[in-house]
Order: C-alpha cells, then structure tokens, then sequence
C-alpha cells in the first residue's frame, strides 16, 4: 500500500515579524485560532508554539502583541531630520505610566525598561 500526500509538502521557516502578524490576528473581528491557522496553513499548535515563544522573549504579553500608537513630535520645534538619533523619546502605556528615555538608547535596554514600566 502506498500513501498519498495530499496539500503542499514544505517547511516554511517564519521571522518574529511573520509570528507577531499572525498572532495579532487571532481574535481579531472574532477569528479563533483555528480560522487564522487555516488561512495560514499550519496548524493551531505553531500558532500557541509562537505565543509561548514571544512571552519568553517579552514581545507578547497575556498571549497578545501589544501595539501601541506612536507620536512623533519635534524637539522645541525643530522639525530636522538627523541622521542619528538625538533627544529623547516618550512612551505613554495604557497604565497611565510613561516612559522618557534618551533617542539613543540600547535596544535591550529599552525592551527591560518598558517591561518593567508595564508590569510597575
């Protein structure tokens, strides 16, 4: 006897972006996990594999994607574009919180602040 494989046979490999995308559909307009893991043709597992993925390394929290809108505001009104980022950066968080933090700060450094911020 010999089996048939049917649907497409490959091994996809996906970035965090890729993941984050994905994640930030599931419940969206009601879709359940299963609807966005048939749009994307995996399975639900990859979809709870990933969310467990990014709560590890603190880009989820609650099992979704925090997005949060961003403002851009010049400095004392200087409207210049710089090549390398100068001044300070300001985050508002859904807690009432904010975080002020120099434009050229290290990217681990502000994942960690921001973590903190949200869970303080």
């Amino acid at each position: 006897m010999q089996d048939v494989l049917t649907g497409v046979e490959r091994r996809r490999r996906w970035s965090v972006e890729e993941k984050l995308r994905v994640l930030g559909e599931v419940w969206v307009n009601g879709a359940s996990v299963a609807d966005i893991a048939r749009r994307h043709e995996i399975t639900r597992q990859h979809i709870y594999q990933w969310r467990a993925e990014m709560r590890r390394k603190g880009l989820v929290a609650d099992g979704q994607p925090r997005l949060l809108p961003v403002e851009v505001a010049a400095d004392d009104g200087d409207a210049e574009v710089r090549d390398k980022p100068s001044g300070r950066v300001e985050i508002g968080f859904g807690n009432g919180r904010r975080l002020v933090v120099d434009a050229g700060i290290a990217e681990a450094i502000l994942a960690r602040l921001i973590r903190i911020t949200e869970a303080a």
